[in-house]
């Protein structure tokens, strides 16, 4: 029987700062905090007394990677508070505009974060450039994440922190060229992408454990509609009630809040999307994978990374439909007068759906808002997660390194995000 402290003040490998605390008294976790220790920045309250035209970028610089997810869900807030309708072109672009996002997105999680735990590396510029198969994934990362980065670009204006959405529409509109080579860039990278796939199929880390999963299930796999579904209730919340449904959960140890659906802990990400919408994959990436599908929906929580690789080749394959099935044409941006009101835009981010509300006078001034981003949504989960596997793991091992690398391995598969930073772990053990 063992009775130890373990306190992991930096994971590494994940955006931002987080620390672990864990007690474990007699084999079993009597405490496991996992908690973000940035500091507080408190856009909720910066977004009282701006023009409603300036809250999406200014929400936007919540985060330096999955911005333009910000932007996005803060748009859709804006014009549900004044009752604006995008246009279906708009809706096209937004659509590219996640698409590059995620393709760039999930990229750097995969490639840079979680493989190197694949390779027994510390990091993804480790791999030798001599070995095929390291030399291989080396070149397959930067060009799927370069493919990404020139969709959003030249839909969006940047990657991150994008120019051109704005409330009702877009300011700028990609040209034929631009198109076409977006296309050649996405085709070239579509046999790297299912490289990826193949990898994550026979990655050996696996962690087995029933739980909640919620996402937005959508008419399309677009990231940008439908309601919100609970798997084990199979109940269908309209995103415009989502807080009547979701809990607040105040954790005094960390730095951000968490949220509880019917006082019960859920997950939200890739893996959540595909239990959830499978069947909602573009149809050329569903005929490709064929009978590897049939893995989800999966408890298995590993399983996000190849449900993140999985997303790539769908916004690969609807991308490549849309730029080849679709001309985009100056389109002048949809205006309503001012009112007072609130504003919902719900969407899916890379790690989850992302929750966004706002609430507007009549000269159009904001009196105040919500933000609710993926990890608070998961933080609960992560916990629950984290004490099963120390519990599985101090009867079979006291290696301080090698628990450490396991909770840190689970942690990195729900693809937390705190801010843009990564850390070295630093461990500190105490026994009782």
């Amino acid at each position: 029987m063992h009775t130890i402290d373990l306190t992991m003040d930096r994971i590494s490998k994940i955006e931002g700062a987080a620390s672990l605390d864990v007690k474990v008294v007699d084999d079993k976790v009597t405490e496991c905090r996992f908690a973000t220790t940035e500091y507080k920045r408190f856009y909720v309250e910066a977004m009282k007394g701006k023009p409603i035209i300036a809250l999406p970028q200014l929400l936007s610089r919540i985060c330096g990677t999955c911005s333009n997810a910000h932007l996005l869900a803060s748009i859709a807030a804006c014009e549900d508070a004044l009752g604006i309708v995008p246009s279906k072109q708009t809706m096209l672009l937004r659509w590219l505009t996640t698409y590059g996002l995620n393709i760039r997105d999930h990229a750097l999680h995969l490639f840079l974060f979680v493989m190197p735990d694949l390779y027994g590396k510390d990091a993804f510029l480790d791999f030798d450039e001599n070995d095929p198969e390291q030399h291989q994934q080396l070149h397959d990362g930067f060009e799927i994440k370069a493919a990404g980065n020139f969709l959003a670009t030249l839909v969006a204006g940047r990657s991150v922190h994008a120019l051109h959405p704005t409330i009702g529409g877009f300011l700028h509109f990609p040209d034929a060229e631009g198109l076409q080579e977006a296309v050649k860039k996405l085709e070239a990278i579509r046999p790297a992408v299912l490289r990826l796939i193949d990898t994550f199929a026979k990655a050996p880390f696996h962690f087995d454990r029933t739980t909640h999963y919620m996402a937005l299930v959508p008419e399309r796999y677009d990231f940008l509609t439908g309601s919100i579904y609970r798997t084990d209730t199979g109940e269908t919340i309209p995103p415009k009630d989502f807080r009547n449904h979701l809990e607040h959960v105040v954790l005094p140890y960390s730095q951000a809040s968490a949220y509880t659906h019917k006082k019960s802990a859920y997950m939200v990400g890739s893996l959540a999307r595909l239990n959830l919408a499978k069947d909602k994959l573009h149809p050329k990436t569903r005929e490709t994978l064929g009978k590897l599908l049939d893995r989800f929906p999966s408890t298995d929580i590993f399983d996000n990374n190849l449900a993140q690789a999985i997303e790539i080749l769908h916004c690969v394959d609807d991308a490549i439909e849309i730029l080849t099935t679709s001309t985009f044409k100056p389109e002048a941006v949809i205006k309503k007068p001012y009112k007072a009101g609130v504003g919902i835009g719900v969407i899916e981010a890379p790690r989850g759906t992302l929750y966004h509300k706002v609430e507007i006078d009549a000269k159009g001034i904001v009196q105040g808002g919500e933000v609710i981003v993926p990890t608070n949504q998961n933080q609960i989960n992560i916990e629950e997660d984290v004490a099963v596997l120390v519990e599985k793991l101090i009867p079979e091992t006291t290696d301080k390194d090698k628990i450490e690398f396991e909770i840190e391995k689970l942690i990195r598969a729900y693809d937390p995000c705190m801010s843009c930073a990564a850390h070295f772990l630093k461990v500190k053990w105490d026994k009782v």
